[in-house]
């Protein structure tokens, strides 16, 4: 499963530099200079990164091959990926990859089963987007509505108010 990483936004300078909105907890090993990264649209990658620096928030990258700004601005809004096998799991017992949610069943608290976990989403708050039958429902990624994820078990347990999931 290949997760996104950060976003190209516009071309930085006339040398071939880019801005990227990075998407990750590690910047600096994700974007590392020989780091190898795969796109999405694929046909325009792998790019290789042969430099990085911060600047206002965000990094400008320097990708192998992408030498002009003309060339810099056929990459605007590319995603870039990383293989999920590649990312290791969090050491803090409260903290999940995206890639650990997706798929994990969700039942409420007295074990009735509601769904599936098909996405999470980072909109100020990461909601957990769970299939159901009759549609998909947003959970809010907090203690009080998940109060247990159980990874191994393949299992996460809501404790949702009235109205949540219709």
């Amino acid at each position: 499963m290949l997760l996104a990483v950060g976003r190209i936004g516009r071309a930085h300078g006339v040398r071939g530099e880019v801005s990227v909105e990075a998407s990750t907890d590690d910047p600096g090993v994700r974007f590392a200079p020989g780091s190898s990264l795969a796109t999405d649209p694929s046909h325009l990658g792998p790019l290789t990164v042969e430099s990085v620096r911060p600047h206002t928030g965000r990094l400008l990258v320097r990708f192998a091959g992408i030498d002009d700004r003309t060339a810099a601005e056929t990459l605007r809004g590319v995603l870039l990926l990383v293989d999920s096998a590649d990312i290791a799991p969090s050491d803090d017992p409260d903290e999940f990859h995206d890639q650990e949610l997706i798929g994990l069943l969700a039942v409420t608290t007295d074990g009735t089963e509601v769904g599936e976990v098909v996405d999470v989403e980072h909109l100020g708050q990461d909601l957990l987007v769970i299939r159901r039958p009759g549609g998909d429902a947003l959970v809010p990624f907090v203690r009080a509505l998940v109060p247990e994820v159980d990874v191994p078990g393949g299992r996460i347990v809501l404790d949702p108010p009235p109205g949540l999931l219709e």
